[in-house]
């Protein structure tokens, strides 16, 4: 763990509404929770996973942190090289615009997020060029720099993205967001449209580069194998609330929450003579336009109870740093879910 370095990024009852209007006067009768009220932070140096099922909310979470949504409340605090705390998510467009090359993203599909008419060089360069960090022999020597940084071959700096594997493109992706040297990359999906060997080599590219240059990552995942490798703490969102955050270890071995555990219990086991169990999860997540009362996870949990259906709970810390918002967690028998059929790092 890296908490000794000091909080890079503070998140405070962030909240993301996508507004539902119908009529021709557009009259607004509702709202998408996409995201509702999560706060964590993200220590200097440290990687935090955030998992959970498709349309939980995760990569608008990753998003409206970077201002590429402008959040509907809450507070995106940063902390810039010199000290400085500064509230992302109420700077007027442009002095964001000047801190904007202290944080960068890495996108799930390496290709679309490349620019199909530049040359590597060009693509690579253009964060450098735009906040005004580089130009002429300079510029070109940063981007060979970047790209021996990632394992690329700098003779190939003036092809296209489609000359290119998945892999290499991730690559570039990459040193795009290396560019301007930012304290934060946010990592969507980074590895998920990667062949497993590949997977395992931009990990380790992505690990070596926190090491060199000192990087705080927020990973988004919807794979906890990867989570659990690369992963100091962990955030399992449900439907644009936190469910449960806890260090990577602790999670993983004491899952407070049934979500979290049902998740656990649901990665396939890799020996080929145990048959993997049943789903330990019904149902799908709800529409997030019309949450459940309540607990929004109660109709699908199996421990659910009248005061489920009837309260919210809250957050809170049960453990060491281990926070998880269930009224009856620390008292359920999880291994109903199956949450001991997870080992980490494969073991059997």
């Amino acid at each position: 763990m890296t908490t000794e370095r000091g909080v890079l990024l503070e998140v405070q009852g962030l909240k993301k509404y996508y507004p539902i209007q119908t009529g021709m006067l557009r009259k607004t009768v509702g709202y998408v929770r996409a995201v509702d009220d999560v706060s964590f932070t993200v220590h200097a140096g440290e990687t935090v996973g955030l998992v959970g099922e498709s349309g939980c909310g995760k990569t608008t979470l990753g998003r409206t942190i970077l201002r590429a949504l402008d959040p509907t409340a809450g507070t995106v605090n940063l902390t810039l090289p010199d000290g400085q705390r500064v509230d992302l998510a109420t700077l007027d467009p442009r002095t964001l615009r000047g801190l904007r090359r202290h944080m960068s993203m890495v996108f799930q599909d390496p290709y679309s997020s490349l620019n199909p008419r530049m040359t590597v060089m060009e693509i690579v360069a253009e964060p450098l060029v735009i906040n005004r960090l580089a130009s002429g022999p300079a510029l070109t020597e940063r981007v060979k720099s970047l790209l021996s940084v990632v394992g690329l071959e700098v003779k190939h700096m003036h092809r296209y993205p489609h000359a290119f594997s998945g892999g290499q493109r991730q690559r570039i992706g990459i040193a795009r967001a290396l560019a301007t040297n930012p304290s934060l990359i946010v990592a969507d999906e980074a590895v998920s449209a990667l062949d497993v060997s590949v997977q395992a080599q931009v990990l380790n590219l992505l690990q070596d580069l926190q090491q060199e240059f000192g990087l705080a990552y927020l990973f988004i995942s919807h794979d906890l194998g990867v989570v659990e490798h690369l992963s100091d703490k962990v955030i399992v969102m449900y439907v644009g609330k936190v469910a449960e955050s806890a260090p990577t270890g602790e999670l993983f071995e004491h899952p407070l929450h049934p979500y979290t555990a049902a998740l656990l219990a649901s990665v396939p086991n890799p020996d080929p003579r145990q048959k993997n169990a049943q789903p330990p999860l019904q149902g799908e997540i709800p529409n997030l336009a019309q949450l459940p009362g309540g607990c929004p996870f109660h109709p699908r949990c199996p421990f659910a109870q009248e005061r489920c259906r009837a309260e919210v709970p809250l957050l809170r810390e049960l453990r060491p740093a281990h926070f998880v918002a269930c009224h009856f967690a620390g008292e359920l028998d999880l291994s109903r879910l199956g949450a001991t059929a997870y080992h980490p790092q494969g073991g059997a």
